[in-house]
């Protein structure tokens, strides 16, 4: 091929995305403003944010949603520091990512230069691949590389930092961007014999899907090996949304999030089988097999199996596994697992039962609750909706099913095992982007909230239409309800605050003019309310509307758990289960309100 010469790093880097088909950028960039320069005049969208946790939860939404690599630009120093919060997010949700950041040119490196910082022992526990790019001829394969390793494999964040020093040279490409590689994806003829020998014997098995099978159902394979065996689906919470939750063997959440109407199953399986999950604590606490039972793991990484628990190991591509395993069991038989469905099926029922049955009780009541606010959401959001979840006191209504279901057009986006604060309110803005027309719904508490309001405003300039359910307990719910279980109402300290986030809303975040505001102050407007918020984020106005609660409006079991699971309380106060904020006149605010 004729060479081609780029008058910069950035313009080479440009011109890579381009042909990997990005078309959607997020970042900060460093002061050199080098990549906007390069970005211009280019089909590549790039959404400045205000904060590189906010631009690294983006970029990591977008990727979850899309099933393709992020893209993240941020600066150098400081700035890397601050994008580490997204990086381990990214890391622990294993998700695509590329992170370009700036660096101090070589010939300054140990002087004392400006935002100086060895940024590659930072960022290296949390990631796949570091690189620096210290030469113009090193950048194509750097970029291949990083792109490379970011999607293949157990996907992940990748870093590449172009030094200062590089900014200002030309690049030349001697040779064609790669076209992706070709992936052998089938599992070999009689691999996976002993597993094959542990599914047939089992008579009560439950198959557990995580976040490393998101994107990989194509064809509904989970589903048909739970048919073809008799078996009960369960999800991570990670996991949520691969399968469709209308299934008659789906049973909700494992470990901390599970129903206690599933008690039962868990205590009674003989065999666990898992998909793309590494079995953490949240996954595996309270609501899990009994010692001793058999746990099959099926993961691309050996990195991503757990060795906890007994049982055998599968390493392989998950879907290739199931296609494999489908084909090697035959057509099954009718009556695989009749007596376990029949369990899984009464315990399914006791869990809608005690739904409604606590529907049911708060529906008496004047005072508005979470439950119910889920509950509109079902029945007024479209059925191609997208639930970007965070994960605070209240906003874990949504994770036990079935106060929440993703069915067959529906999805779940949900921070990882490290529940950062602030990563659903973010991440929502990248899911939209990748989402399309489909509408994007964050559940979220005040305080994450609060957290990104800055880059709620970016949406909102952006007109990136993004419909934010905000449950109001001004501040941090969890931290208080821990305070004040461990018998500290007198304390001088407190996570909450005096004042409510719409009060404050007209002298901060809630000012933008493409912006749409509303609180529920009265109970019966709750469903118009929600329809007016989906309709305005449809025109691409991002729509907030407040849910005023309180502390005690928690879970199911939530407050009264007990044990060795860090942060879980002590010592559980007796709560009047209607008892919320109560809710009076309506407030609300028009996009075209700019005082």
């Amino acid at each position: 091929m004729v060479p081609t010469t780029y008058p910069s790093p950035w313009h080479a880097v440009v011109d890579a995305l381009v042909h990997r088909g990005v078309r959607t950028v997020f970042g900060l960039p460093g002061d050199d403003l080098g990549a906007l320069h390069a970005l211009e005049n280019a089909p590549v969208r790039m959404l400045l944010c205000r904060d590189q946790r906010s631009a690294l939860f983006m970029a990591t939404g977008y990727a979850m949603q899309a099933g393709r690599t992020g893209v993240c630009v941020i600066g150098k120093g400081p700035a890397v520091a601050n994008a580490v919060t997204g990086l381990l997010e990214a890391h622990t949700s294993g998700v695509p990512l590329v992170v370009l950041a700036g660096g101090t040119a070589a010939k300054r490196r140990d002087s004392g230069a400006f935002q100086e910082l060895d940024q590659l022992s930072l960022v290296r526990p949390l990631v796949k691949w570091a690189a620096r790019v210290d030469h113009p001829d090193r950048l194509v394969p750097v970029l291949d590389k990083a792109f490379l390793l970011a999607g293949s494999g157990a996907p992940g964040p990748v870093y590449v930092e172009l030094p200062d020093d590089l900014l200002d040279l030309e690049v030349v490409r001697t040779r064609p961007w790669p076209d992706p590689p070709e992936i052998a994806a089938a599992a070999a003829d009689g691999a996976t014999t002993r597993a094959l020998e542990l599914i047939g014997g089992a008579k009560r098995a439950i198959i557990l899907v995580g976040g490393g099978m998101r994107g990989h159902d194509a064809g509904r394979r989970i589903e048909a090996l739970a048919e073809r065996i008799g078996a009960a689906i369960f999800a991570t919470a990670s996991g949520r949304g691969v399968v469709d939750e209308r299934h008659a063997s789906f049973g909700g959440l494992s470990g901390l999030y599970s129903p206690a109407e599933m008690a039962p199953v868990w205590a009674d399986a003989d065999l666990l089988i898992t998909l793309g999950s590494r079995l953490e604590e949240t996954a595996t606490y309270n609501a899990f097999v009994a010692d001793g039972v058999p746990v099959l793991q099926v993961n691309i990484d050996a990195g991503g199996l757990s060795t906890e628990f007994p049982g055998l190991s599968v390493l392989g591509d998950g879907p290739a596994v199931l296609t494999h395993w489908l084909r090697a069991l035959g057509p099954g038989r009718p009556e695989a697992g009749s007596e376990w469905l029949t369990t899984i099926a009464a315990c399914r029922a006791g869990a809608h039962a005690a739904v409604d049955a606590r529907l049911a009780e708060m529906a008496a009541s004047d005072t508005l609750h979470v439950a119910e606010v889920l509950a509109a959401l079902d029945r007024v959001a479209p059925a191609d909706r997208i639930l970007v979840q965070e994960n605070g006191l209240q906003d874990m209504w949504s994770y036990f099913f079935p106060h929440w279901t993703c069915g067959a057009e529906a999805d779940s986006v949900v921070p990882s095992e490290q529940t950062t604060l602030g990563f659903g309110t973010a991440a929502a803005g990248g899911v939209k982007l990748a989402a399309g027309d489909r509408p994007v719904i964050a559940f979220v508490g005040d305080g994450a909230f609060a957290m990104v309001a800055n880059d709620v405003a970016t949406l909102a300039r952006e007109g990136v239409g993004v419909t934010y359910v905000v449950l109001r307990n001004r501040g941090y719910g969890w931290l208080q309800c821990q305070l004040d279980q461990h018998g500290a109402e007198a304390s001088r300290f407190t996570f909450l605050s005096e004042r409510g986030l719409g009060e404050e809303a007209e002298q901060t975040v809630l000012v933008h003019p493409a912006m749409w505001h509303s609180v529920v102050r009265d109970k019966s407007t709750l469903a118009d309310l929600l329809g007016e918020a989906l309709l305005h984020s449809a025109k691409g106005h991002v729509a907030v509307l407040e849910v005023p609660v309180t502390i005690a409006d928690a879970p199911p079991g939530i407050t009264e758990l007990e044990g060795d699971f860090p942060g879980a309380a002590q010592e559980a106060k007796t709560t009047d289960p209607t008892e919320s904020m109560p809710v009076t006149k309506n407030e609300e605010r028009t996009p075209t309100d700019e005082s």
